[in-house]
């Protein structure tokens, strides 16, 4: 009997399932097309977690081909910097040396090659760097003493101080020069509190005869460029 009832439970469940299915079906909802539906939206997803780990590593590979290409173009910038800084102290010691052989004017004798202002260690301390050559007659030595002195302004009237009163207390007060060729000076200099300093005069006094002495002057706003 028991068993007759759980027959009778069963089948009115099965009765209640079909009934059920069939109102789905009937609202336009079917198991199979439903059960199709989400495997193809799986598959639809599948694609598409794939896809998505192709970009990845396409975006990986281009940050990577990125990465390489500007290394490479910090690469070649600074060697062409650098080439370009070498083909520079080319130039400059071809003119140089010119200056010495051959200069431009065909003048001989002593010459003043270059002459330029640095900012020192304070405010009022510049360094000086001085390059004499010998143009074209190179026989012999030529030696001598270079008299520097600078030309300003001080409390509105024109003073001129002297490398004696511009140098720094432990400097050597002698300038003396000897050479064949060229030789070049590095010297410092300290402007008194309140002189405002607008030419620098430079005498190179040769000593060695047949050579004549020479006399240059520059404004200090273009020896300091």
């Amino acid at each position: 009997m028991v068993g007759k009832w759980a027959a009778v439970a069963g089948l009115a469940l099965v009765c209640v399932y079909l009934v059920f299915e069939f109102g789905r079906i009937q609202a336009g909802y079917n198991l199979v097309d439903s059960a199709s539906e989400r495997s193809g939206l799986r598959s639809e997803i599948d694609a598409l977690n794939l896809e998505i780990e192709r970009l990845n590593e396409q975006v990986s590979i281009l940050e990577t081909h990125k990465d390489i290409d500007a290394a490479a173009y910090k690469e070649v910038e600074a060697s062409l910097t650098d080439l370009q800084a070498k083909i520079q102290e080319q130039r400059d010691a071809i003119a140089f040396y010119r200056g010495i052989v051959s200069p431009a004017d065909g003048a001989s004798g002593l010459r003043v090659q270059d002459l330029k202002l640095a900012a020192g260690r304070s405010e009022r301390e510049f360094s000086v760097r001085l390059v004499l050559v010998q143009a074209m007659q190179h026989d012999r030595r030529v030696s001598g003493d270079v008299i520097l002195a600078v030309t300003g302004e001080q409390d509105g009237t024109e003073k001129t101080y002297t490398y004696s009163d511009l140098r720094p207390q432990d400097a050597e007060e002698n300038w003396a020069f000897s050479f064949r060729y060229f030789q070049d000076f590095e010297r410092d200099l300290v402007l008194p509190d309140g002189f405002t300093p607008l030419t620098v005069n430079i005498e190179v006094r040769s000593r060695t005869r047949s050579i004549g002495s020479i006399e240059e002057s520059y404004a200090w706003a273009s020896a300091r460029g």
